[in-house]
């Protein structure tokens, strides 16, 4: 017996690649609306209150305006910014520390994680709970993503002719994912984030540069690549590659997977470190994370 579930927002860049991969799943059923009644509250309303499961990717504000018109006891998954920090709420990076993937499946209501922010606290959270990082710690994290996941103003700009090769933004450093970055990863001081996008569609990297002199021990990079591989020791979608990196990078290299890979760069001669997370911005960023967390809030995680 399949279970039904409502994306409400099917029609943007997240709703329309999750309908593709839940209609690839027997165990699943997709509510839609007609075009005429998909902004229709009533509509949504009821698709809502006849699913089992309902997914939000919609702007922030049309988020929330939807969770308070949901039905008592409705079970959602927002893919939205608007409710990762929000109390009652279960951050959906399930394997973000030991007991979160419990937590997303007895949950009622689940936030979808950030791109960059899944990246951020993949590196930042284990290096905190293992006291090699300090909470107050200065903190630096450099990123480039693939344009897809930038809206369709961003999009458009890209597959034009003559598209930018590359561009910086959010050079104001006040990114949306800053709050749950720290929320979730341990740090009490507020990192400098300076996001990128590079002219492809989809991929990402994250970088957090240390100076290893600076942390408490001075650890070793093989230390630091020894301390992911014990923290996401049996995860499912965190890739721990051990020793240390020194090759290069492409950030396309996760595409079309819903795993995230931690790479160690070390220099011991300087006590200089590199460590990065790749990701495709559209799996384990986006909607391979959503198809996950829809498998344990339903019971039917592979």
């Amino acid at each position: 017996m399949s279970v039904s579930i409502f994306i409400d927002g099917e029609a943007g860049t997240t709703g329309l690649g999750l309908a593709q991969r839940l209609r690839a799943k027997p165990e699943y059923s997709l509510i839609s609306l007609e075009d005429a009644h998909r902004k229709s509250p009533t509509a949504r309303a009821d698709a809502m209150a006849r699913a089992d499961l309902t997914v939000l990717c919609l702007p922030d504000d049309a988020a929330r305006a939807a969770v308070e018109t949901a039905p008592p006891g409705a079970r959602i998954l927002d893919a939205s910014t608007a409710h990762r920090t929000a109390p009652g709420w279960a951050y959906g990076f399930a394997e973000l520390a030991p007991g979160q993937a419990q937590r997303i499946a007895a949950a009622t209501k689940v936030a979808n994680p950030g791109c960059y922010a899944t990246g951020a606290i993949a590196l930042l959270r284990p290096l905190v709970a293992a006291g090699f990082l300090p909470p107050e710690h200065n903190v630096s994290l450099h990123a480039v993503s693939g344009y897809s996941g930038g809206g369709k103003e961003m999009i458009a700009a890209h597959t034009a002719m003559g598209g930018p090769a590359f561009e910086l933004y959010a050079l104001g450093l006040g990114h949306k994912h800053i709050p749950e970055i720290m929320a979730f990863s341990g740090l009490v001081r507020r990192p400098i984030f300076s996001p990128g996008v590079g002219h492809f569609p989809q991929g990402m990297l994250v970088c957090l540069p240390l100076f290893l002199d600076q942390l408490p021990g001075s650890p070793s990079g093989h230390e630091l690549s020894e301390a992911y591989r014990e923290y996401y020791d049996g995860a499912q979608g965190v890739i721990a590659r051990a020793g240390i990196y020194a090759g290069t990078l492409q950030p396309d290299a996760m595409n079309n997977t819903d795993a995230l890979e931690i790479l160690v760069c070390a220099n011991g001669q300087y006590d200089h470190a590199l460590l990065i997370a790749r990701l495709d911005n559209l799996g384990k960023g986006a909607v391979g994370a959503a198809v996950q967390n829809i498998g344990l809030m339903l019971g039917a995680a592979e």
